[in-house]
């Protein structure tokens, strides 16, 4: 079975023409009005049988047909870092991984390893600055992906998640199976302003090296139907049951 991805469509109404990826070879699946006046097939050049010819505008297949897209690489520090004060409106943000090694280094992580109350500093950069922009109306949202169990760096980060959303984040939560079953991509996003993404690379120890910068229109189409998906079945973090 084919693993397909849904790229979008030119009718207003969700229906046809549309256009799918496979995941998995790059192929491309079509579907729209079939062409059946035989006075129109006979002009098709190189049509067999079974074979079926269908009508999709051309802008269709511009806005949402893939291409060949080379992201721009960004630092994990200046420059990404830049991107959280300048956002007109949302940024929001999918976690997949299982751990993120920068956690590790903390004085907060090792408090949570020895099993102490964690002591989460309430006015560091990062607290400052999400009360800064949501007090100017805008929203910091995120949705982290849950095992069953759930891993230390997933129960860390459920802690976390009390700090950062009593400074104006907003977090939810999703079991991967859910983010399976909704053929979610298992990749780590920040979206801005649902027109620039900021796709975050790991290296093999799990830590942070970088970022693509993702503005290509229909690739960024791609990313605002994840985050429609994953944000209507998450539910939020205090409502989430961890299975430790």
């Amino acid at each position: 079975m084919r693993r397909l991805r849904f790229n979008g469509t030119g009718s207003g109404g969700g229906g046809c023409p549309g256009v799918h990826e496979d995941l998995d070879t790059g192929e491309v699946v079509v579907h729209g009005t079939p062409v059946s006046d035989p006075a129109d097939l006979a002009q098709l050049q190189h049509f067999d049988d079974g074979e079926v010819a269908v009508v999709v505008p051309r802008n269709t297949l511009v806005d949402f047909g893939p291409r060949d897209e080379t992201p721009r690489l960004i630092n994990a520090d200046d420059e990404f870092n830049r991107l959280f004060e300048t956002f007109k409106h949302t940024a929001w943000r999918l976690e997949t991984r299982r751990r993120y090694a920068s956690d590790e280094t903390t004085e907060e992580w090792a408090q949570f390893a020895a099993g102490q109350h964690i002591e989460w500093d309430y006015d560091d950069a990062w607290c400052r600055n999400v009360r800064r922009q949501t007090e100017g109306g805008k929203r910091f949202e995120r949705v982290r992906l849950v095992d069953r169990p759930a891993t230390p760096g997933q129960s860390y980060l459920r802690s976390n998640a009390v700090r950062n959303c009593a400074v104006g984040e907003d977090i939810r939560n999703l079991s991967r199976a859910d983010a399976q079953r909704l053929r979610l991509p298992d990749e780590d996003f920040w979206l801005f302003d649902s027109r620039l993404v900021a796709r975050l690379l790991f290296d093999k120890d799990d830590g942070l090296r970088g970022a693509e910068l993702i503005t290509e229109p229909a690739a960024v189409n791609r990313y605002c139907q994840v985050r429609d998906a994953a944000w209507h079945y998450a539910v939020p973090y205090e409502e989430f049951k961890l299975d430790e």
